[in-house]
């Protein structure tokens, strides 16, 4: 488990949740907005624990009762809420939470409801949820981590307090895989790079024995582009993996050679680019699209995302992001 001053980054954001615990005066519901791997969970975790702490000086201390359940998954009072499908529905937040809200907490301070991807609510849900969070008793503290803060509703938003979850500096996110996960200098700062301060991204890249591998395929793939055709490139990116999150990795790289393009575009200037040694291939490319189609596949590649995140088939995102390129 992390204290506040291991986590990486999100200063403002650290120091507000400090004063709350500090001052013993949390707000009754939170929204923490930011991408997926930007650091949420874990600010939300150590959140939980600082409050419920019993130990004496910085919260939370990692070491009192409290803070080793929390570390283990075990505390009582802290309540992590789970769905079993793609959605998260009005049964499972009522028997998880607002059935359970008015019974005081068990050994702590607080009663703390943690619902990650809270985006996945349903309509229905989100309505049971607003009625708790309305009139909570005084122990009680709902945190929503979400990564698309729109599909909460506005009534939602108007009473919870919003903390915005921004990506780090590349050097923070190199300096701190270099530091905590013992990898070549090489390997961090190209992970670095590739995640555009996304922690969780970049340390999925250094733990990834195949990511420069399958980073050169998708880099093959881009330069290669105009002579294959639809069916070669899905082969490529189904060769890459079928897991989701690896998938949408690859798209996001190939999004960032794209940028690489819209900005060779605009300024001819090769010492803008993150894809600095495909320079000669990116001219070409940026010479041989407009700007308009240059954003259609941008807009393409978060679509496709979108899609894979919606559970719409595999085959039929990617071969839809695909087409745009060819078009």
């Amino acid at each position: 488990m992390f204290t506040f001053s291991e986590i990486v980054g999100h200063g403002q954001i650290k120091e507000h949740l400090q004063a709350a615990i500090q001052g013993d005066k949390p707000f009754h519901a939170y929204i923490f907005q930011g991408e997926v791997g930007v650091g949420k969970e874990t600010v939300a975790r150590t959140f939980a624990a600082g409050l419920q702490c019993q130990g004496e000086g910085e919260k939370p201390c990692t070491a009192c009762v409290s803070c080793r359940q929390i570390e283990s998954g075990n505390q009582p009072d802290v309540i992590w809420v789970t769905r079993d499908r793609s959605s998260l529905g009005v049964e499972e937040i009522r028997e998880q939470l607002c059935n359970t809200m008015e019974i005081k907490p068990f050994s702590s301070p607080y009663k703390i409801y943690i619902v990650p991807e809270a985006e996945k609510m349903t309509e229905a849900a989100q309505n049971a949820l607003l009625k708790t969070i309305e009139e909570p008793p005084k122990y009680g503290i709902v945190i929503l981590l979400t990564s698309n803060i729109s599909a909460l509703l506005p009534t939602i938003q108007s009473r919870c307090l919003i903390l915005e979850f921004r990506p780090l500096s590349t050097p923070a996110v190199e300096e701190y895989l270099k530091t905590h996960c013992q990898v070549p200098d090489y390997l961090a700062k190209e992970s670095a790079i590739f995640a555009q301060g996304n922690l969780g991204k970049a340390m999925r890249y250094v733990r990834s024995e195949e990511f420069i591998e399958r980073k050169d395929k998708v880099l093959s793939l881009l330069r290669n582009v105009n002579r294959m055709d639809v069916a070669d490139m899905l082969a490529v990116i189904k060769d890459l993996g079928a897991r989701k999150d690896e998938v949408r990795d690859y798209i996001d790289l190939m999004a960032l050679w794209y940028r690489d393009v819209l900005i060779f575009k605009a300024t001819k200037n090769i010492n803008q680019l993150l894809f600095q040694q495909e320079s000669s291939v990116i001219a070409k490319e940026a010479s041989n699209r407009s700007y308009e189609k240059i954003e259609e596949i941008l807009q393409a590649f978060e679509k496709a995302k979108v899609r894979l995140k919606a559970n719409v088939s595999f085959e039929v995102a990617l071969e839809l992001m695909l087409s745009t390129l060819k078009e």
